[in-house]
Protein backbone atom coordinates (compact mmCIF):
# COMPACT_ATOMS: atom_id res chain seq x y z
CA UNK A 1 0.00 0.00 0.00
CA UNK A 2 1.27 3.72 -1.00
CA UNK A 3 2.47 5.18 2.14
CA UNK A 4 -0.39 7.60 3.76
CA UNK A 5 1.02 10.88 2.60
CA UNK A 6 0.16 13.48 -0.37
CA UNK A 7 3.38 15.17 -1.66
CA UNK A 8 3.37 18.90 -1.27
CA UNK A 9 5.20 21.28 -2.44
CA UNK A 10 4.30 20.56 -6.22
CA UNK A 11 1.17 21.54 -8.61
CA UNK A 12 -1.56 19.44 -9.59
CA UNK A 13 -4.72 19.86 -11.12
CA UNK A 14 -8.61 19.52 -9.53
CA UNK A 15 -9.85 17.55 -12.23
CA UNK A 16 -12.56 18.40 -14.86
CA UNK A 17 -10.71 20.14 -17.88
CA UNK A 18 -12.78 21.46 -21.30
CA UNK A 19 -13.33 19.86 -24.63
CA UNK A 20 -13.72 16.26 -25.59
CA UNK A 21 -10.45 14.99 -26.49
CA UNK A 22 -8.82 12.83 -24.04
CA UNK A 23 -5.53 12.21 -25.43
CA UNK A 24 -4.91 15.91 -26.24
CA UNK A 25 -5.94 16.60 -22.35
CA UNK A 26 -3.55 13.85 -21.09
CA UNK A 27 -0.53 15.28 -22.68
CA UNK A 28 -1.12 18.92 -21.84
CA UNK A 29 -1.69 17.37 -18.12
CA UNK A 30 1.48 15.34 -18.31
CA UNK A 31 3.63 17.79 -19.64
CA UNK A 32 2.41 20.86 -17.50
CA UNK A 33 2.35 18.88 -14.23
CA UNK A 34 5.49 16.80 -14.23
CA UNK A 35 5.50 15.64 -10.17
CA UNK A 36 1.40 14.97 -9.82
CA UNK A 37 -0.37 14.57 -12.87
CA UNK A 38 -3.84 13.79 -12.49
CA UNK A 39 -7.04 11.68 -14.80
CA UNK A 40 -8.78 14.47 -16.29
CA UNK A 41 -12.80 14.14 -16.54
CA UNK A 42 -14.43 15.79 -19.97
CA UNK A 43 -18.32 16.67 -18.91
CA UNK A 44 -18.35 18.62 -21.89
CA UNK A 45 -19.16 15.03 -23.74
CA UNK A 46 -22.33 14.76 -21.73
CA UNK A 47 -23.84 12.53 -19.86
CA UNK A 48 -21.70 9.89 -18.11
CA UNK A 49 -18.92 11.81 -18.64
CA UNK A 50 -19.33 14.86 -15.82
CA UNK A 51 -18.55 13.98 -11.88
CA UNK A 52 -21.63 11.98 -11.32
CA UNK A 53 -21.40 10.10 -14.18
CA UNK A 54 -17.88 9.03 -13.34
CA UNK A 55 -19.07 7.59 -10.64
CA UNK A 56 -21.37 5.66 -13.09
CA UNK A 57 -18.54 3.70 -14.21
CA UNK A 58 -17.28 3.09 -11.06
CA UNK A 59 -20.03 2.01 -8.73
CA UNK A 60 -20.25 -2.16 -7.81
CA UNK A 61 -23.80 -3.45 -8.52
CA UNK A 62 -25.81 -0.07 -8.46
CA UNK A 63 -26.31 0.66 -12.17
CA UNK A 64 -27.26 4.74 -13.04
CA UNK A 65 -29.73 6.07 -15.44
CA UNK A 66 -31.33 8.82 -16.03
CA UNK A 67 -34.09 10.86 -15.06
CA UNK A 68 -35.87 14.24 -16.01
CA UNK A 69 -33.54 16.27 -13.18
CA UNK A 70 -30.76 13.98 -13.23
CA UNK A 71 -29.13 10.87 -12.50
CA UNK A 72 -31.21 7.62 -10.79
CA UNK A 73 -30.36 4.83 -9.45
CA UNK A 74 -31.43 1.63 -12.23
CA UNK A 75 -32.18 -2.07 -11.98
CA UNK A 76 -29.57 -3.21 -14.10
CA UNK A 77 -27.14 -1.87 -16.60
CA UNK A 78 -28.44 1.16 -19.51
CA UNK A 79 -27.12 3.09 -22.07
CA UNK A 80 -25.77 5.83 -19.14
CA UNK A 81 -23.49 2.79 -17.42
CA UNK A 82 -22.48 1.66 -20.72
CA UNK A 83 -21.41 5.46 -21.73
CA UNK A 84 -19.92 5.93 -18.31
CA UNK A 85 -17.90 3.08 -18.92
CA UNK A 86 -16.35 3.54 -21.84
CA UNK A 87 -15.89 6.68 -21.57
CA UNK A 88 -13.91 6.10 -18.37
CA UNK A 89 -11.66 3.12 -20.59
CA UNK A 90 -11.03 5.83 -23.30
CA UNK A 91 -9.69 8.35 -20.49
CA UNK A 92 -7.26 5.74 -19.13
CA UNK A 93 -5.85 4.70 -22.30
CA UNK A 94 -5.07 8.39 -23.30
CA UNK A 95 -3.32 8.41 -19.83
CA UNK A 96 -1.61 5.33 -20.68
CA UNK A 97 -0.23 6.28 -23.56
CA UNK A 98 0.82 10.02 -22.41
CA UNK A 99 2.61 8.25 -19.65
CA UNK A 100 4.57 6.27 -21.64
CA UNK A 101 5.42 8.69 -24.23
CA UNK A 102 6.68 10.62 -20.99
CA UNK A 103 8.93 7.39 -19.92
CA UNK A 104 7.23 7.43 -16.37
CA UNK A 105 5.52 3.93 -16.77
CA UNK A 106 7.22 1.88 -13.42
CA UNK A 107 8.44 4.94 -11.84
CA UNK A 108 7.59 6.27 -8.31
CA UNK A 109 5.76 9.06 -9.89
CA UNK A 110 2.60 8.95 -8.53
CA UNK A 111 -0.85 10.25 -10.20
CA UNK A 112 -3.90 11.46 -9.16
CA UNK A 113 -7.50 10.34 -10.04
CA UNK A 114 -11.23 11.79 -9.00
CA UNK A 115 -14.07 10.50 -7.55
CA UNK A 116 -17.24 11.98 -6.35
CA UNK A 117 -17.35 11.87 -2.66
CA UNK A 118 -20.50 9.56 -1.07
CA UNK A 119 -22.63 12.71 0.44
CA UNK A 120 -22.57 14.42 -2.42
CA UNK A 121 -23.20 11.27 -4.50
CA UNK A 122 -26.09 10.35 -2.89
CA UNK A 123 -27.02 14.11 -3.01
CA UNK A 124 -27.54 14.24 -6.31
CA UNK A 125 -28.17 10.74 -7.35
CA UNK A 126 -32.29 9.75 -7.18
CA UNK A 127 -33.87 6.63 -5.68
CA UNK A 128 -37.41 5.19 -8.13
CA UNK A 129 -39.45 7.25 -6.55
CA UNK A 130 -37.39 10.30 -7.42
CA UNK A 131 -36.27 11.05 -3.52
CA UNK A 132 -32.57 11.92 -3.10
CA UNK A 133 -30.59 8.59 -2.06
CA UNK A 134 -29.41 11.24 1.34
CA UNK A 135 -32.68 10.66 2.80
CA UNK A 136 -32.79 6.58 2.43
CA UNK A 137 -30.11 5.65 5.58
CA UNK A 138 -29.85 2.13 3.71
CA UNK A 139 -29.68 3.92 -0.01
CA UNK A 140 -26.88 6.08 1.38
CA UNK A 141 -24.97 3.26 2.99
CA UNK A 142 -25.01 0.72 -0.33
CA UNK A 143 -23.59 3.70 -2.44
CA UNK A 144 -21.05 4.49 -0.17
CA UNK A 145 -19.93 0.76 -0.07
CA UNK A 146 -20.46 0.77 -3.37
CA UNK A 147 -18.50 3.27 -4.39
CA UNK A 148 -15.08 2.79 -2.11
CA UNK A 149 -15.40 -1.19 -4.12
CA UNK A 150 -15.07 0.81 -7.10
CA UNK A 151 -12.30 3.26 -6.38
CA UNK A 152 -10.42 0.23 -4.96
CA UNK A 153 -10.64 -1.64 -8.39
CA UNK A 154 -9.94 1.71 -10.74
CA UNK A 155 -7.05 2.78 -8.16
CA UNK A 156 -5.90 -1.35 -8.82
CA UNK A 157 -6.55 -0.68 -12.64
CA UNK A 158 -5.08 2.55 -13.00
CA UNK A 159 -1.62 0.78 -10.86
CA UNK A 160 -1.50 -1.85 -13.56
CA UNK A 161 -1.71 0.36 -16.22
CA UNK A 162 0.96 3.16 -15.49
CA UNK A 163 3.12 0.64 -13.48
CA UNK A 164 3.02 4.14 -10.71
CA UNK A 165 1.19 4.56 -6.94
CA UNK A 166 -2.31 6.38 -7.28
CA UNK A 167 -3.53 8.99 -5.18
CA UNK A 168 -7.02 9.82 -4.46
CA UNK A 169 -9.28 12.51 -4.55
CA UNK A 170 -12.56 12.99 -2.68
CA UNK A 171 -14.68 16.00 -4.31
CA UNK A 172 -17.39 16.99 -1.58
CA UNK A 173 -18.95 20.06 -3.54
CA UNK A 174 -22.35 19.56 -1.90
CA UNK A 175 -21.05 18.68 1.13
CA UNK A 176 -22.18 22.18 3.05
CA UNK A 177 -25.81 21.89 1.84
CA UNK A 178 -26.15 18.02 3.10
CA UNK A 179 -25.23 19.81 6.47
CA UNK A 180 -27.30 22.32 6.35
CA UNK A 181 -30.15 20.72 4.55
CA UNK A 182 -30.66 23.06 2.31
CA UNK A 183 -30.97 20.57 -0.89
CA UNK A 184 -34.64 20.86 -2.96
CA UNK A 185 -36.76 18.00 -2.35
CA UNK A 186 -39.40 16.58 -4.68
CA UNK A 187 -41.81 18.29 -2.74
CA UNK A 188 -41.56 21.15 0.02
CA UNK A 189 -42.91 17.98 2.68
CA UNK A 190 -39.83 15.98 1.14
CA UNK A 191 -36.87 17.72 1.31
CA UNK A 192 -33.61 16.21 2.69
CA UNK A 193 -33.06 16.96 6.42
CA UNK A 194 -29.86 18.14 7.39
CA UNK A 195 -27.72 15.03 7.76
CA UNK A 196 -26.16 14.91 11.20
CA UNK A 197 -22.77 15.78 11.30
CA UNK A 198 -21.26 12.61 13.08
CA UNK A 199 -23.67 10.72 10.37
CA UNK A 200 -22.03 12.19 7.34
CA UNK A 201 -18.41 11.95 9.09
CA UNK A 202 -19.04 8.09 9.78
CA UNK A 203 -19.85 7.43 6.23
CA UNK A 204 -17.16 10.19 4.59
CA UNK A 205 -14.59 7.94 6.86
CA UNK A 206 -15.85 4.55 6.02
CA UNK A 207 -14.75 5.38 2.49
CA UNK A 208 -11.77 6.39 3.07
CA UNK A 209 -10.86 3.85 5.40
CA UNK A 210 -11.82 1.25 3.05
CA UNK A 211 -9.78 3.32 -0.37
CA UNK A 212 -6.11 1.47 1.19
CA UNK A 213 -4.69 4.86 -1.15
CA UNK A 214 -3.28 8.52 0.23
CA UNK A 215 -6.73 10.48 -0.10
CA UNK A 216 -7.23 14.15 -0.32
CA UNK A 217 -10.85 15.19 0.34
CA UNK A 218 -11.59 18.55 -1.11
CA UNK A 219 -14.78 20.83 -1.20
CA UNK A 220 -14.24 23.91 -3.20
CA UNK A 221 -17.81 25.05 -2.19
CA UNK A 222 -18.35 28.18 0.11
CA UNK A 223 -17.88 27.71 4.31
CA UNK A 224 -16.49 24.27 3.85
CA UNK A 225 -17.08 22.62 6.63
CA UNK A 226 -13.06 22.06 7.82
CA UNK A 227 -13.86 20.36 10.91
CA UNK A 228 -15.53 17.28 9.57
CA UNK A 229 -13.14 17.41 6.99
CA UNK A 230 -10.09 17.63 9.42
CA UNK A 231 -11.16 14.52 11.04
CA UNK A 232 -12.09 12.31 8.10
CA UNK A 233 -8.86 10.58 7.92
CA UNK A 234 -8.11 11.90 4.64
CA UNK A 235 -4.01 12.54 4.39
CA UNK A 236 -4.68 16.16 2.96
CA UNK A 237 -7.73 18.76 2.49
CA UNK A 238 -8.26 20.59 -0.37
CA UNK A 239 -10.16 23.98 -0.49
CA UNK A 240 -10.36 27.30 -2.78
CA UNK A 241 -8.78 29.78 -1.17
CA UNK A 242 -11.14 32.66 -2.24
CA UNK A 243 -14.55 30.85 -1.19
CA UNK A 244 -12.94 31.03 2.58
CA UNK A 245 -14.10 33.18 4.66
CA UNK A 246 -13.28 35.16 8.00
CA UNK A 247 -14.93 32.79 10.00
CA UNK A 248 -13.04 29.78 8.28
CA UNK A 249 -9.80 30.81 9.74
CA UNK A 250 -9.73 28.91 12.75
CA UNK A 251 -10.85 25.91 10.74
CA UNK A 252 -7.72 25.93 8.65
CA UNK A 253 -5.16 26.80 11.47
CA UNK A 254 -6.54 23.61 12.83
CA UNK A 255 -5.59 21.35 9.96
CA UNK A 256 -2.41 22.81 10.12
CA UNK A 257 -1.82 22.30 13.67
CA UNK A 258 -3.12 18.53 13.34
CA UNK A 259 -0.31 18.17 11.13
CA UNK A 260 -2.19 17.96 8.03
CA UNK A 261 -0.83 19.36 4.41
CA UNK A 262 -3.60 21.83 2.42
CA UNK A 263 -4.05 21.63 -1.27
CA UNK A 264 -4.93 25.00 -1.91
CA UNK A 265 -6.90 26.41 -4.68
CA UNK A 266 -4.75 29.55 -5.73
CA UNK A 267 -5.16 29.82 -9.72
CA UNK A 268 -8.44 31.43 -11.23
CA UNK A 269 -10.38 28.89 -13.09
CA UNK A 270 -11.02 31.36 -15.88
CA UNK A 271 -8.89 33.81 -17.53
CA UNK A 272 -8.76 37.12 -15.90
CA UNK A 273 -8.18 40.58 -17.96
CA UNK A 274 -4.45 40.43 -16.99
CA UNK A 275 -2.40 37.09 -16.27
CA UNK A 276 -1.35 37.25 -12.85
CA UNK A 277 2.10 36.58 -12.04
CA UNK A 278 3.36 33.69 -9.13
CA UNK A 279 3.69 37.05 -6.60
CA UNK A 280 -0.07 37.49 -7.19
CA UNK A 281 -0.96 34.45 -6.67
CA UNK A 282 0.68 33.56 -3.73
CA UNK A 283 -0.38 36.58 -1.71
CA UNK A 284 -3.37 34.94 -0.40
CA UNK A 285 -1.53 31.49 0.76
CA UNK A 286 0.90 34.44 2.17
CA UNK A 287 -1.42 36.07 3.95
CA UNK A 288 -3.74 33.40 4.98
CA UNK A 289 -0.40 31.70 6.86
CA UNK A 290 0.35 35.13 7.94
CA UNK A 291 -3.09 35.68 9.84
CA UNK A 292 -2.97 32.46 11.57
CA UNK A 293 0.63 33.05 12.83
CA UNK A 294 2.40 30.40 10.94
CA UNK A 295 6.02 30.93 9.66
CA UNK A 296 6.21 31.51 6.05
CA UNK A 297 7.75 28.41 5.00
CA UNK A 298 4.74 26.65 5.60
CA UNK A 299 3.56 27.35 2.14
CA UNK A 300 6.78 25.18 1.00
CA UNK A 301 6.37 22.55 4.16
CA UNK A 302 2.40 22.08 4.08
CA UNK A 303 0.82 23.22 0.51
CA UNK A 304 -0.21 21.67 -2.24
CA UNK A 305 -1.04 24.48 -5.11
CA UNK A 306 -3.99 23.90 -7.20
CA UNK A 307 -6.67 25.78 -9.37
CA UNK A 308 -9.31 27.04 -7.86
CA UNK A 309 -11.27 24.38 -9.14
CA UNK A 310 -12.02 22.68 -12.02
CA UNK A 311 -11.22 24.08 -15.18
CA UNK A 312 -14.01 22.67 -17.67
CA UNK A 313 -15.78 26.17 -17.83
CA UNK A 314 -12.30 27.49 -19.12
CA UNK A 315 -10.58 27.79 -22.46
CA UNK A 316 -8.05 25.99 -23.54
CA UNK A 317 -5.79 28.86 -23.35
CA UNK A 318 -6.01 29.49 -19.93
CA UNK A 319 -6.32 25.92 -18.93
CA UNK A 320 -3.21 25.28 -20.10
CA UNK A 321 -1.95 28.55 -18.55
CA UNK A 322 -3.46 27.94 -15.31
CA UNK A 323 -1.49 24.71 -14.82
CA UNK A 324 1.62 26.18 -16.06
CA UNK A 325 1.22 29.04 -13.45
CA UNK A 326 0.07 26.94 -10.80
CA UNK A 327 3.55 24.72 -11.19
CA UNK A 328 5.68 28.11 -11.13
CA UNK A 329 3.62 28.89 -7.91
CA UNK A 330 4.89 25.68 -6.90
CA UNK A 331 8.33 26.07 -7.30
CA UNK A 332 8.40 29.31 -6.10
CA UNK A 333 6.71 27.69 -2.45
CA UNK A 334 9.61 25.51 -2.94
CA UNK A 335 12.29 27.54 -3.73
CA UNK A 336 11.74 29.86 -0.73
CA UNK A 337 10.92 32.82 -2.70
CA UNK A 338 10.20 36.34 -1.10
CA UNK A 339 7.34 37.41 -1.18
CA UNK A 340 7.31 40.99 -0.10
Amino acid sequence: MTENVFPVGVATGVGSWPGDDPREAAAIVVGELPQLPHLVELPGRGLGADMIGRAAALLVDLPLDTSTTGYRVAQRPGPVTRTARDLLTRDLDALEEAWEVAGRRGTDQPVKVQVVGPLTLASRVELVGGHRALIDHGALRDLAESLAEGVRTHIADVERRLGSPVLVQIDEPGLREVLDGSLSGVSILQAPRALPEPEALAVLQSVIESIGAPVLAHCCAASPPLDLLRRSGAAMIGVDVTALKASDLDGVGEILEAGLPLALGLVPTSAPERVPGWRDLARPAVTLVDRLGFPRRTVAEKVLVTPACGLAGAGADWSRRALRSASELARAFADGAEFD
